[in-house]
């Protein structure tokens, strides 16, 4: 293998910090996939209940609603120390469901549940304004490939995981791996070497604060299309993921096939992580994500075609295509927002990109009932496609400044 193909990788792993990143990525990652699989399983087992299952995903995502908020926490001190704490508190809590073994102990789950997702919404502001004033900005880039790649590459080996713990050990074994990763990742960060200033004690109210992040992203000329285009794409994805058992019933084979496709696509985002450092360079991420939502347009429409290999491929390409404008966006955010800012910004776009997708989940399982999926799919491939004309039509002058 080349050089010149391997480089992004190696640039990024050559850098310590960035390496250490990367490293807490995929420990925790690890756990917490194979716990988000777990949780579910964990509850239907006991309950029989479909609903209660469904719930440990709304209390794991329900927090993400208060991301501006939130976000504020992480700029009110140095983000290492934070991050430090916020996994020995999720360690530690982790250990509390060891001794769940009755419908009744259930609300313990449910709690630790909505802190884990209340923690990784602070967690994931730090880091990403960590990463910032630790990493290269010229790395940045193949950076967030680099933890698309890792995190993708997790969803698809923790649930097999984590399902297997489970059958072996039940709900305390997973949660004990889950802990085991929090305790493995606060030596990762406890090993960066970074110098953080102390921040400035805060001069305004809580609400003022959480505000100047939202401020900035509507004023922002790079920011706002890229984060509005997120948010967009991921409603539109949130409605086709909820077509998937439509497309895999149309194609004649069982609910199961399903992970056939998510796993495929899953490989798809895996691929355009490693990619995504070299593309923003070339294209800059104004036209990284509209290529990207392009790509993910064409791909949704196909899916369509009652075909194996067009299923299959379309697959590959949403999991390519959807990644790029997220991509874009995070590593926009880091490059074009100060220092003392990053954590709320950072956390209020995660909100505004990552919200959207569970109201188009919503919004899609009741749509397929009503209607047959293939105009549906092929509506919201151009729905994508009108998404993506605008980060084509009106490149910003600010970002060509900043790509430099």
């Amino acid at each position: 293998m080349t050089t010149r193909t391997t480089w992004p990788v190696a640039r990024v792993l050559r850098d310590r910090d960035a390496g250490l990143y990367l490293c807490g990525v995929v420990v925790s990652g690890f756990g917490t996939s194979a716990l988000w699989l777990a949780s579910g399983v964990w509850v239907k087992d006991l309950t029989g209940s479909d609903g209660l299952a469904a719930l440990c995903l709304l209390a794991m995502w329900l927090p993400t609603l208060a991301g501006p908020l939130l976000g504020t926490l992480a700029d009110r001190g140095r983000r290492k120390p934070l991050l430090i704490g916020v996994n020995v508190l999720l360690g530690g809590l982790l250990l509390t469901l060891v001794g769940i073994d009755s419908p009744g102990e259930l609300w313990l789950l449910y709690a630790v549940l909505f802190v884990y997702g209340a923690a990784g919404v602070v967690h994931d502001a730090a880091e990403s304004a960590l990463v910032a004033s630790a990493v290269d900005h010229s790395l940045l880039g193949d950076f967030n490939g680099l933890r698309m790649t890792a995190t993708e590459g997790m969803k698809l080996l923790a649930p097999l995981a984590g399902a297997g713990l489970y059958t072996a050990y039940g709900g305390a074994g997973v949660a004990l791996l889950d802990a085991a990763t929090f305790a493995l990742a606060t030596g990762v960060y406890a090993l960066l070497r970074v110098r953080e200033d102390k921040p400035a004690p805060p001069r305004d109210g809580t609400r003022r604060r959480t505000a100047e992040g939202i401020r900035h992203l509507r004023a922002h000329p790079v920011l706002r299309p890229l984060v509005l285009a997120g948010g967009a794409t991921m409603l539109l994805a949130g409605l086709n993921g909820a077509l998937v058992y439509a497309v895999v019933d149309h194609l004649g084979h069982s609910p199961a096939y399903a992970g056939v496709l998510y796993a495929v696509q899953g490989a798809g985002s895996v691929a355009v992580g490693l990619l995504s450092g070299p593309a923003l360079r070339r294209l800059g991420a104004r036209r990284f994500a509209a290529y990207g939502i392009a790509l993910l347009a064409l791909a949704v429409a196909l899916r369509a075609v009652p075909s194996d290999p067009v299923a299959l491929g379309c697959s590959a390409a949403i999991g390519a295509g959807l990644p790029a404008v997220l991509i874009a966006a995070l590593t926009s955010v880091q490059r074009e927002t100060p220092g003392p800012l990053l954590g709320r910004v950072t956390a209020t776009a995660h909100t505004l990109v990552y919200a959207p997708n569970v109201a188009g989940l919503a919004a899609g399982a009741a749509l397929v009932e009503l209607m047959d999926h293939r105009p549906v799919l092929v509506a919201l491939g151009v729905a994508l496609l009108a998404t993506a004309a605008p980060l084509f039509a009106h490149p910003a002058a600010a970002e060509a400044e900043s790509h430099r």
